[in-house]
């Protein structure tokens, strides 16, 4: 691949100045053409060799463009909190909002690059990593996300060239490290390892850009014209949804599903009940006081029909705990803030640290259930979440999350019946409100939406625990015994 970023490509100083009003006239002019319509974000990922110019040429973009709507992240080893999350934490939480342009000097590609290179893993696991990396991509520019990478070469005689200019010059001597020399001494493996990389993740909707980077001024140019190129074709041509190649939804053709079979007759005495509650918290408070927690978190996700009584469960789980071992996230409607990135990006802000739990009252499955039954997103939108949402508890799960996933389901009657008392209990009242009665109303499509739900994402690391929530009793202590356990064979 790198080839053609060996021809000694130039342009002269005199011909660079002749050009660079004009470059940067356009780039103004598409940046604040995208700030103004706002209809995509822009990442750019800049990547490449020691010594290849990536700091200058980042400079020059924050000279060309307005510094207000470019936001930098130049990422080197990940800080405490980063490095207790999955490896993609940090990028998730970084991404630009629609209008606005994010440049990363340090991205997810050189976690996995540097560790082949330093035999911490093998070919498998660069392929691997490959492979998540263009997962992401293709859900990034699915959430209309722009993504430009650029990765900057030089050969290795070029390389020594330039380390050693940058060494003898006391303004940049300070520029050349012993890592620099280090990992040029390792140039071949280098080559071979990012050759590798580059060639499996240069993708039609996220294509590498090899430039040649020894003319600082045919680098600038370069760099310039495509991010302009990009998207100026962008803004003329908006990119339309994308799904990807999801199995289609097929329905019994006796349309049963699997809340339909759901029993919802059991029941527990209050006398039991109360005895049973203090068994639970208490195991369950010991658990969060077990030094193996301390490396693990946990996730705890609360889905199911209105009333079904998702508030009172949570509240017996925070019963049992430190009120500073948790965060309990109630999920509405998406602020503009939230609207304005990917949409799993509200979730990952929201990622417990080791040693605590999150506790999501709904939940990223949103998407899923009522956005797809109040067509609030296209079925594209929806039908690529499953495998989203699935990839996203994953990679939880990879990185030491204990994942519990409840729906709480009760009967239609029942739901009325606690709909009433609501309604007619003064300090109850705030519980419902027109929406409930008007999901009420598409019931059908709601519990169609939750069983295909269900069946797509129930994975062997993060599976649904289905509560039979007609008696309140019975959900909580079916709840707490499922974190328990799950804790307990997590551990």
């Amino acid at each position: 691949m790198f080839q053609s970023a060996e021809l000694g490509h130039k342009l002269s100083k005199e011909e660079f100045a002749k050009q660079e009003p004009a470059l940067r006239e356009k780039l103004l002019d598409v940046q604040y053409e995208l700030l103004e319509k706002a209809p995509f974000s822009v990442v750019i990922v800049i990547g490449g060799v020691e010594g290849g110019g990536k700091s200058e040429t980042v400079n020059r973009l924050f000279e060309w463009l307005d510094p207000r709507h470019l936001q930098m992240h130049a990422l080197h080893e990940p800080t405490s909190e980063e490095a207790e999350q999955p490896s993609m934490y940090r990028f998730w939480r970084r991404l630009p909002p629609r209008g606005k342009i994010g440049l990363f000097l340090g991205s997810w590609y050189s976690g996995p690059i540097l560790d082949r290179a330093y035999g911490r893993t093998k070919d498998v696991d660069l392929d691997t990593a490959m492979n998540e990396t263009m997962h992401f991509e293709r859900m990034l520019t699915n959430e209309r996300v722009l993504v430009i990478k650029f990765w900057f070469h030089l050969t290795k005689k070029a390389q020594k060239k330039r380390l050693e200019e940058l060494e003898d010059d006391p303004r940049t001597k300070w520029r050349v490290t012993d890592l620099d020399w280090e990992r040029f001494e390792m140039y071949s493996k280098f080559r071979k390892i990012s050759e590798r990389a580059l060639r499996d993740t240069s993708t039609g909707f996220a294509p590498w850009y090899i430039v040649e980077a020894s003319d600082p001024q045919y680098r600038y140019a370069t760099v310039g014209n495509i991010i302009h190129d990009a998207i100026r074709k962008r803004l003329d041509a908006p990119a339309q949804n994308t799904a990807d190649l999801t199995p289609p939804l097929v329905k019994p053709i006796d349309g049963k599903g699997i809340l339909d079979a759901l029993d919802l007759t059991p029941a527990l005495p209050k006398e039991e009940y109360e005895d049973q509650l203090l068994k639970q918290q208490g195991a369950l408070n010991f658990l969060f006081r077990k030094p193996a927690l301390r490396k693990r978190s946990v996730i705890a996700v609360f889905e199911g029909v209105d009333a079904a009584g998702k508030g009172g469960a949570i509240r017996r789980v925070t019963g049992a705990l430190d009120a500073r071992s948790y965060d309990v996230i109630p999920i509405a409607a998406p602020t503009d803030e939230e609207k304005a990135r990917p949409y799993l990006w509200r979730f990952w802000r929201h990622l417990p640290r080791r040693g605590k739990m999150a506790i999501f009252d709904r939940s990223w499955y949103g998407r899923v259930l009522v956005e797809r039954v109040e067509k609030f997103c296209d079925e594209d939108d929806w039908m690529r979440a499953y495998g989203e949402i699935n990839d996203f508890e994953e990679s939880l799960a990879k990185s030491g999350a204990i994942i519990v996933k409840f729906w709480l389901q009760i009967g239609k009657d029942v739901q009325l019946q606690r709909f009433e008392e609501r309604a007619s209990t003064t300090f109850k009242r705030f519980k419902i409100g027109p929406e409930d009665w008007r999901n009420r109303d598409k019931w059908d499509a709601y519990q169609s939406a939750a069983n295909e739900m269900i069946d797509r994402t129930s994975t062997e690391v993060a599976p649904w625990t289905l509560i039979e929530a007609n008696d309140k009793y019975y959900a909580r202590i079916k709840v707490l015994k499922t974190i328990v356990s799950t804790i307990e064979d997590s551990l």
